[in-house]
């Protein structure tokens, strides 16, 4: 259960740090690299945030079993 556990951690903060990239590039805060289609594109935004929640939401989990 505890390999479970830290496997669950690992990947809710890796989903957080993803999303948190998909949120910067588009919404253009962080535009690398140069020729990335998800620059300024406000769908990456939300699907970034969406992405982010859900990890949050993994990591909460993790920490509860």
């Amino acid at each position: 259960m505890k390999a479970f556990r830290l496997l669950l951690l690992i990947i809710g903060i890796v989903a957080v740090l993803i999303g948190l990239v998909w949120i910067g590039q588009g919404t253009g805060y962080f535009p690398y690299p140069k020729t990335s289609f998800m620059i300024n594109q406000m769908p990456w935004t939300w699907r970034g945030a969406g992405l982010a929640v859900i990890g949050v939401i993994v990591v909460f989990v993790s920490r509860r079993i």
